[in-house]
């Protein structure tokens, strides 16, 4: 296998909402919001008509998007068997991925994400973990990590507890190891354990330019590349508008974007993003031919809805 995720699964329920209901709600426009009580997040749900639902969680997306590539790919991440953990497995199974997690009744439901997409095409999400968050060095397995090339780790999925002992388990088996910064909160929340993380536990560092600039305090990008040159592992940052950049010692390739673009929602930019660039790294392309797959792929996924080409 060439790449096995190990994330938070999620089912993504998209909806379409205008900016009084982000403001009413308290939410932060473009940001995550974790949700821990399963009564509030049905009645945020109740006032919502439903766009699409899809079988979600951010290295999940990359992992199908991997395969959609033509990668032999497969994912672990904790469901309950209840209606959505079935419709989440099917969603993974139809698009090629080999599914590694054998669901049972869990006292929380399976998780569940709710995108709202506001008219300027900005997401911003609420997602109750549900039984997601509960992973634990129980559902990895050693043997399948040890059977891939590399494995994909995602921020939003380390947590104190059963979930890094479920990290730990997956590092100390791996081949190689990635892993995505996430999200700016899980950086704020998690600090000192993701810089730990970062210097010496895994080999290619996905990350937005605020996750790196809070990640190590930094003033400005300037510091950013100072940070990941001295590291001497790969580091790959997305900037937005200014494309993205790869930092590996003194080798520092920049790409930028595709202009002109029918933008509907940013959804799985970064996601698709790392499936790209994950894909040319796998088949052994140059940085810079790396850092293209992932503008083409990041392009292609904010010109629809949903995060899933």
């Amino acid at each position: 296998m060439k790449i096995l995720g190990i994330g938070n699964a999620i089912v993504d329920v998209i909806c379409k909402v205008d900016e009084d209901f982000i403001n009413k709600n308290n939410l932060t426009k473009g940001t995550m919001k974790l949700i821990f009580d399963n009564n509030e997040f049905q009645e945020l749900l109740s006032n919502l008509k439903i766009e699409k639902t899809i079988s979600g969680g951010s290295v999940a997306n990359s992992i199908v998007g991997l395969s959609q590539l033509g990668n032999k790919v497969g994912f672990v991440g904790k469901i309950s068997d209840d209606d959505l953990g079935a419709k989440y497995e099917e969603g993974l199974k139809s698009e090629n991925v080999d599914y590694f997690y054998k669901k049972r009744k869990e006292e929380l439901p399976t998780g569940t994400c709710l995108i709202l997409v506001t008219p300027d095409s900005e997401r911003t999400m609420c997602t109750f973990l549900g039984t997601a968050g509960k992973i634990s060095e129980n559902d990895v397995s050693s043997e399948v990590i040890k059977n891939s090339e590399l494995i994909f780790l995602e921020g939003y999925l380390w947590d104190e507890g059963d979930p890094k002992k479920a990290f730990e388990k997956a590092i100390n088996s791996a081949n190689k190891v990635a892993m995505s910064l996430s999200d700016k909160f899980c950086v704020d929340r998690h600090k000192p354990n993701f810089l730990n993380l970062v210097k010496n536990k895994i080999d290619i560092t996905f990350a937005n330019e605020q996750e790196m600039i809070s990640l190590i305090d930094a003033k400005n990008f300037e510091e950013v590349i100072d940070f990941a040159k001295n590291l001497k592992k790969l580091i790959v940052i997305t900037r937005g508008e200014k494309g993205a950049v790869s930092i590996n010692g003194n080798e520092i390739h920049e790409n930028g974007v595709e202009e002109n673009l029918n933008i509907k929602d940013l959804t799985g930019a970064g996601d698709l993003f790392a499936a790209g660039y994950l894909h040319g790294f796998l088949h052994n392309l140059d940085q810079l031919s790396c850092l293209n797959k992932g503008k083409e792929m990041s392009s292609k996924v904010i010109q629809q809805i949903g995060a899933r080409l």
